[in-house]
């Protein structure tokens, strides 16, 4: 009985071994940036800085995009955009075909992608990325003025925002983004019209998923400020496990960020 029990706890570990995000944390995550009609350079280290500070997540940047290779997915259970091409005159194609086939099937298989602001403003003429992106900069999408507003939790049943209540933070507030049918909107502002708001509520953050894999997009951060908000980063924390494991861990579920 004993060797069959070890038999039977080796194959349980070697089963959640092969699964996609299965393994504790730390989550590793490749973080997308180089291009961006944002400022980059500033927000990169922000970003690594506020999902690597507890050491649940082990983050590589990379500033080439285009020069990545399948291969280069391996080893990560989810991949964050700080990237665009929004604007370029003649930006190209980035991901040949067979880089796009390799990222559908890395997200199909069971990871993540995290869109954080603009991220997703890119890849326009890529259907499968838009889905798995959940929002991105439309024809019809704009914003006001920065200012301070509430953002509002959504009462849909999330894991990534669980418990979770509204917060303030100083931000620019797309209106009218253009969503992938499917998304899941996990969280709401309503842009001041004082400060050319629509004065409706839009979606800030939202949830998708394609296959086994899994997206979260959060259209907060717009710069370093805008992602020193405690609340921006909680969610931002969140999202990225549930992108990388299917599962959040949280240890105060009920912290208010007012």
């Amino acid at each position: 009985m004993t060797n069959l029990r070890c038999l039977a706890a080796w194959v349980v570990v070697v089963l959640l071994a092969t699964q996609p995000g299965a393994l504790a944390a730390p989550w590793r995550v490749l973080l997308l940036a180089g291009a961006n009609n944002h400022d980059w350079r500033a927000t990169t280290p922000v970003l690594q800085a506020v999902l690597a500070h507890d050491g649940r997540f082990a983050v590589d940047v990379s500033t080439n995009v285009a020069g990545l290779s399948p291969a280069d997915f391996s080893g990560y259970d989810a991949i964050l955009s700080n990237f665009n091409t929004f604007g370029m005159k003649a930006p190209g194609e980035v991901w040949n075909p067979q880089m796009r086939a390799a990222f559908v099937a890395f997200i199909r298989a069971g990871h993540g992608l995290v869109v954080v602001h603009a991220g997703s403003a890119v890849f326009y003429n890529w259907p499968e990325f838009q889905q798995i992106a959940g929002a991105t900069w439309g024809p019809h999408t704009h914003h006001g003025r920065m200012h301070t507003n509430e953002v509002v939790i959504t009462a849909a049943p999330h894991p990534i925002t669980a418990g979770l209540v509204g917060f303030s933070t100083f931000d620019e507030f797309w209106q009218g983004a253009q969503l992938a049918p499917g998304a899941q909107v996990l969280a709401t502002v309503t842009p001041q019209p004082a400060f050319g708001g629509s004065g409706q509520p839009e979606p800030i953050a939202l949830a998708t998923q394609f296959g086994a894999g899994r997206g979260f997009t959060l259209l907060l951060g717009h710069d370093a400020r805008a992602m020193s908000a405690p609340g921006f980063q909680r969610l931002l924390r969140r999202g990225t496990e549930w992108a990388a494991s299917g599962r959040v861990a949280e240890r105060s579920p009920n912290q208010s960020f007012k």
